[in-house]
């Protein structure tokens, strides 16, 4: 009885087939389609680049001295303006209040002598000498004073404290390096590229560079671009951050950084979506729809992949085109479809 029933079916199925509307019908395909979208004529390319710090400093002491305290340690992040080191100043202090003494005591001959002056007891002259002392012992003053200031040593700049070459108790010279601090406050990103790469330069428009943990793409400017090969005929190309980086970017780490080169040939570009290529043969093509429904083979010349992973055709399109962007492989020159909006619910991702 169920192969009785079976065979019912297939013979009703085998008459719809042999009608004249249906079996056309039937043939045609269902496909969804996509149009070409210009290019603004540029390229991205994307190499990778380490974060270094721009500077790296020598810190000491302006004045000779014992070192009495050491405030930081190796690895230690110092903001500016921050206590590093001190030396010994007893000497110092002392020889600021002997001056600060006999500097009070000329103040107050000067005084005396000024009134003088005004009652006519003693020359100009005489004046005029008590003043210039005084204004000696003031510029001794102030330097010894300075001198006093400089057995404290303070951070010129945000960084890190790569090396403390000395220990407390130890003497030091005026300009001996104690630490050796990293610059953050400016930050680059050095990388090498290609001789290929390197005689675009003229055309290259902006930078930026992408991080781990770093959400948004950091801006990058130009700084400079080593003219001579390494070894490995690679160019040395540093990068400025056009703002203050952000926090989470440490110096010695990787980035890949994007280098956008604008386009000087006069060729229209367009992207399409990856599934609308196929291979015919050593040939790469599309299918175009013209407008009697029905699909013609196009082919069609091939650049790089886009940042947004699609595909950059150089040449073969106008733009005006209509492309079938799923079941390319499965088509047939000349063949009739029909067009679909969107991928049905037993068609899932538009591949029939």
């Amino acid at each position: 009885m169920m192969k009785t029933n079976v065979c019912m079916v297939a013979a009703a199925l085998l008459l719809c087939a042999c009608s004249g509307g249906d079996r056309e019908a039937a043939r045609e395909r269902s496909v969804c389609l996509t149009r070409p979208e210009v290019l603004s004529g540029e390229t991205v390319k994307f190499y990778s680049g380490i974060v270094k710090e721009a500077h790296e400093i020598s810190l000491g002491f302006k004045t000779p001295g014992q070192i009495a305290r050491i405030h930081v340690a190796e690895g230690d992040r110092v903001r500016r303006g921050q206590l590093l080191a001190e030396l010994d100043d007893a000497d110092y202090q002392l020889g600021v209040e002997a001056l600060q003494v006999q500097y009070d005591q000329v103040r107050d001959e000067v005084k005396r002598t000024e009134r003088l002056l005004e009652q006519k007891s003693v020359s100009p002259n005489d004046y005029e000498k008590a003043s210039a002392g005084l204004k000696q012992l003031e510029v001794q003053l102030q330097a010894n004073k300075n001198k006093l200031n400089y057995t404290k040593l303070y951070a010129p700049t945000d960084g890190y404290i790569q090396a403390v070459n000395f220990s407390p108790a130890e003497m030091v010279d005026a300009g001996t390096a104690v630490f050796t601090l990293m610059d953050v406050s400016q930050m680059e990103v050095t990388l090498d590229i290609p001789g290929s790469l390197y005689r675009q330069r003229g055309e290259f428009v902006r930078f930026f560079c992408r991080a781990s943990g770093v959400d948004e793409a950091m801006p990058l400017t130009l700084s400079s671009l080593t003219p001579r090969a390494d070894g490995n005929q690679l160019y040395r190309l540093q990068l400025a951050f056009e703002r203050r980086p952000d926090r989470k970017l440490t110096a010695g780490q990787n980035v890949e950084v994007g280098i956008v080169v604008g386009d000087t040939v006069s060729v229209r570009a367009f992207a399409v979506p990856l599934p609308c290529l196929f291979q015919a043969g050593d040939s790469s093509c599309v299918w175009v729809l013209g407008p009697d429904s029905t699909v013609t083979r196009r082919q069609v010349e091939l650049g790089d992949v886009d940042p947004e992973g699609r595909a950059v055709v150089l040449g073969g399109l106008t733009g005006d085109e209509q492309l079938v962007r799923a079941g390319v492989h499965v088509l047939q020159e000349g063949e009739k479809v029909r067009v679909i909006d969107a991928p049905s619910s037993t068609n899932v991702g538009g591949l029939l």
